[in-house]
């Protein structure tokens, strides 16, 4: 097994089996740069670049890491994004002394997790949101339609999904305001005006674009994965009582405009490639264009925990898996491309709510209080419907290897009162 000189706990999320991009300033001050996160350190790319690291790969030359984003080195890429993460690995491994044993490049090129700040690892141009889970969709079908046709006719033959607000998506440990907007009262008066009642979290997954294709020109599926340059943790936080009032005819707006929440660390599909298995069976067969040869899913174990402000420690409320998506990724960047869109360098698609066959393996608090018709007991005996002022949410996930663990980190964020 591949071990580095850096020393990583058997339960982090960052050995060098990982080696997810990420963007970061130093703490006392500095620009922006790309850096890979490797157990408790941060190993400057840029530094990389300067001491002359990258010669003789495609990143020669192309000086794409002394960056506040990662925009750059996505659009050069797959031999690019394997150049990068193969000189990191090498300079990284415990038995190669290039970097262990040059303590004026290990001291400008390796960074204390702690003496950083990281910063939103692209500029995100454009935000995708599926419905890609079975499971879930089946459940909020039942919840609303009744159970003996939870799913709309169009859902098994097509990735449903939404052009959602670029500009709101934040980075983990950012707060999150709870938002204002027209609610429904239950006796179908005259909409009131006020804060959501029902503010709900969402356990997603989501992937940022590469190279992207020229407007008019869709990307195949075989070539799909080809354009996906990583994977990061995204909570697309939801007001479900303003959805319900306006989602009609035209979908979600002002219910998931106020903020999404996204992990720090970008997980290549390379590091994820021991982990891939086969998704949800396709019944019935997609037409020819969503026909993704091949396993498309990951195993992917998803977290999520709650602290509300009496407690002392967070409290897992549930565990899901990404191997649970009906539609993989191929599939959603394929249909998004299929009519001539164009995708761009850092954009952003997410999965959609991901849940599993389990009661607590449902990915959102409407699916897990069933509406509110079954409210959550916290540890502390505090009940949840929806989220409260003050509650501490997290998203968290890994692949589990063989004595290591190839993970996302965390996507958090505190819940605070309406403004005024």
């Amino acid at each position: 097994m591949l071990r580095s000189f850096v020393e990583v706990a058997p339960d982090s999320h960052f050995p060098i089996q990982n080696l997810p991009f990420g963007v970061f300033r130093p703490r006392a001050g500095g620009p922006g740069r790309v850096g890979v996160a490797i157990g408790d350190y941060v190993l400057d790319m840029a530094a990389l670049e300067e001491a002359g690291h990258f010669r003789g790969t495609p990143l020669d030359g192309r000086a794409v890491f002394a960056r506040p984003s990662l925009n750059a080195l996505m659009a050069l890429g797959r031999p690019a994004w394997r150049a990068a993460r193969a000189v990191a690995a090498h300079l990284l491994d415990a038995n190669e002394p290039a970097l262990r044993d040059t303590p004026a490049l290990r001291e400008a090129a390796l960074w204390p997790m702690g003496a950083v700040e990281l910063l939103l690892p692209a500029e995100i141009g454009d935000y995708t949101d599926f419905y890609s889970s079975r499971f879930h969709a089946s459940n909020v079908g039942a919840m609303f339609r009744g159970g003996e046709n939870p799913l709309l006719p169009n859902w098994r033959h097509l990735p449903v999904g939404y052009h959602g607000r670029s500009s709101s998506i934040v980075l983990s440990g950012a707060a999150v305001r709870r938002p204002w907007g027209q609610l429904r009262p239950p006796d179908g008066g005259a909409p009131l005006f006020g804060p959501t009642r029902q503010l709900d979290f969402e356990l997603e997954l989501g992937f940022f674009v590469g190279p992207g294709n020229p407007l008019g020109e869709p990307v195949p599926i075989e070539r799909a994965e080809e354009q996906i340059f990583g994977l990061v943790l995204v909570n697309d936080w939801s007001a479900r009582d303003i959805q319900a009032w306006e989602y009609q005819p035209l979908g979600p707006f002002l219910a998931k405009n106020f903020c999404t929440t996204i992990s720090p660390w970008v997980v290549t599909l390379d590091a994820l490639e021991p982990f891939r298995v086969a998704g949800e069976p396709q019944e019935p067969e997609p037409l020819p264009y969503l026909r993704q040869q091949g396993p498309g899913a990951f195993d992917i174990t998803l977290d999520v925990l709650i602290q509300s402000p009496t407690m002392a420690d967070p409290a897992r409320i549930a565990r899901s898996n990404a191997r649970h998506l009906y539609w993989s990724m191929a599939q959603q960047l394929a249909h998004h491309t299929v009519g001539g869109c164009n995708l761009r360098p850092g954009d952003l698609l997410a999965s959609g709510t991901i849940s599993g066959p389990e009661r607590e393996s449902r990915g959102c608090l409407l699916e897990l209080a069933w509406r509110g018709t079954e409210p959550l007991t916290l540890p502390n005996g505090e009940t949840r419907i929806w989220l409260e002022d003050g509650d501490l949410l997290t998203l968290t996930g890994w692949a589990q290897g063989d004595g290591y663990r190839v993970g996302f980190g965390e996507a958090t964020g505190r819940v605070l009162p309406a403004q005024g």
